[in-house]
C-alpha cells in the first residue's frame, strides 16, 4: 500500500529560503574560514575561552552554506 503524502512547508520557511537563496554560498564558506581564523588568533594572543567560542562557530556556518545550496538546487517547493 503506497502513501502519497507530500510536506508542504510553511509560510515562514518558504520565506527564509527565498532570502537566503539570494546569498552566495561562499558568503557562508568565507564566514566559516573567518571564524577559523579568529579562533587562531585569539588563541595565540592568550584568549583561550574566547577562541573556542569563536572556533565553534564554523561547522554551523559550513552546515548553513550547505542547507543554502541545497535550496539553489533542489528549489524550495
Amino acid at each position: 500500500m503506497k502513501f502519497h503524502h507530500r510536506h508542504h512547508e510553511g509560510k515562514m520557511t518558504k520565506a527564509i529560503e527565498n532570502q537566503t537563496a539570494k546569498l552566495p554560498s561562499v558568503i557562508f564558506l568565507s564566514a566559516a574560514f573567518a571564524s577559523m581564523a579568529a579562533s587562531i588568533t585569539l588563541h595565540c594572543l592568550k584568549q583561550r575561552k574566547t577562541a573556542l567560542f569563536v572556533g565553534q562557530w564554523a561547522a554551523p556556518l559550513m552546515i548553513m552554506g550547505i542547507y543554502n545550496k541545497i535550496v539553489k538546487t533542489q528549489g524550495n517547493e
